[in-house]
């Protein structure tokens, strides 16, 4: 094998399989997605599924943020956009699940997000092929 990546299930520099890193790029969202992005980034498979954890659940925490803003300033109207906000919090907790299981059954090979992951992927692998 000549490529620089061990093969699937050998440890990682990290001392991490791919299937392990791939899993743990999700667990705390867009931070171990950040993390992962440097500890993986000899493995394409992992700096994607951290670059995709990185960019999905950074952007869930930016639009959570602001409507969380734009509730507080609205007072009693305000509570649509916390209903909204709510509605974003469960749908990134089920992409957040989907997507660790999806890891684990593809064994850390690349995968898109399920749900979002054709609106996702673009703006991953830009992220991932940017970090040497």
């Amino acid at each position: 094998m000549t490529s620089a990546q061990p093969p699937v299930g050998q440890p990682s520099p990290a001392g991490l399989n791919k299937k392990t890193s791939a899993i743990l790029s999700y667990v705390l969202g867009w931070l171990t997605g950040i993390v992962f992005l440097f500890v993986g980034k000899n493995d394409p498979d992992v700096k994607f599924h951290a670059a995709q954890s990185t960019v999905f659940f950074g952007a869930a925490s930016v639009v959570n943020i602001v409507l969380s803003v734009i509730s507080s300033i609205l007072g009693t109207l305000g509570i649509i956009f916390s209903l909204v906000g709510l509605a974003v919090g469960v749908f990134t907790f089920v992409v957040w699940i989907m997507a660790m299981i999806q890891a684990n059954n593809t064994g850390g090979v690349r995968a898109e997000l399920p749900i979002v992951g054709k609106f996702i992927a673009p703006y991953a692998d830009k992220l991932a092929n940017s970090v040497k």
